[in-house]
């Protein structure tokens, strides 16, 4: 066995990235502050070929180096789009017909593994901000809360490592894979 070089890795264009079928999932990030966890967000976005995001409140925005630290790149292949308030971003979105959820730990939450999204109908999801979490007033007006099971003494994880798991889980069903 060895590593792949990256010219091996038959790696899309950022053009030919914006011409193909994306995958029908929103990402809504909920005043994130830190731009390090914002710039995760658009790789694994990239990586999962995801349809956009949108970034809310103090959420900060491209162009700027942190952000660009770790997105390596991707805040140039995703779109994204800036929205001042969350609650009607979500108003907005399910009057185009998406189901939204926020990734929340919550009294009526559904496990991670028993969500099921289907292709056939596109998805938001909310990841709030890295202490209060999703504001209660969107929470109040989304299709339902997802959660990921947790078994150690604390129970969160950074905003990136919660969307990786809960994007990559959620494209895995979407994408029949």
């Amino acid at each position: 066995m060895r590593k792949l070089r990256n010219k091996e890795l038959n790696r899309l264009t950022i053009k030919e990235f914006k011409e193909i079928e994306k995958t029908p999932i929103i990402v809504i990030l909920d005043n994130v502050r830190s731009l390090n966890n914002v710039g995760s967000v658009f790789r694994t976005s990239d990586a999962l070929c995801l349809e956009e995001i949108y970034l809310c409140g103090i959420t900060p925005t491209p162009p700027h180096n942190d952000i660009h630290k770790t997105a390596l790149g991707a805040e140039d292949s995703m779109n994204w789009t800036y929205f001042e308030d969350t609650k009607t971003t979500v108003e907005t979105l399910h009057k185009k017909g998406y189901k939204v959820y926020c990734v929340e730990q919550a009294n009526e939450s559904i496990s991670l593994p028993d969500f099921k999204p289907t292709q056939e109908q596109p998805i938001a999801l909310i990841f709030g901000n890295e202490v209060k979490g999703v504001q209660q007033s969107v929470i109040d007006i989304a299709d339902g809360c997802i959660e990921i099971p947790q078994f150690g003494t604390k129970h969160s994880f950074n905003i990136s490592v919660s969307a990786g798991i809960v994007l990559w889980e959620t494209t895995k069903h979407m994408r029949n894979l």
